[in-house]
């Protein structure tokens, strides 16, 4: 099992965790669910109490990953197999994602 924090604008939203038969959860932190101010990080995770299940990686995190000959140079330089999706999440999104979240490795 291998997990993952986060992070909205730098605040610590919840936990992405890959499982050890490969599949996929996130959930909220109960203080980010009790803010009515802070959002969901997706449209396609909305802030709910549930443990979002998934036997993919989340599409909302797998577009987060490089592609083409980034994706190539990543996984040379972290040594990550290409297919490992959550391998390459948490070395590539911690300081060099689009956008307001970042994943940091727990």
């Amino acid at each position: 099992m291998r997990s993952a924090k986060v992070l909205y604008k730098n605040e610590e939203t919840g936990i992405i965790t890959q499982n050890d038969d490969g599949s996929f959860s996130f959930r909220y932190h109960s203080n980010w669910l009790e803010d009515s101010q802070k959002p969901s990080i997706s449209l396609t995770l909305p802030k709910s109490t549930d443990v979002y299940s998934s036997k993919f990686l989340f599409p909302f995190f797998y577009n987060m990953l490089p592609e083409g000959t980034n994706k190539q140079m990543a996984c040379a330089f972290h040594r990550i197999d290409p297919e490992d999706y959550f391998g390459l999440l948490m070395n590539t999104a911690n300081i060099d994602s689009i956008g307001a979240v970042r994943i940091i490795k727990i």
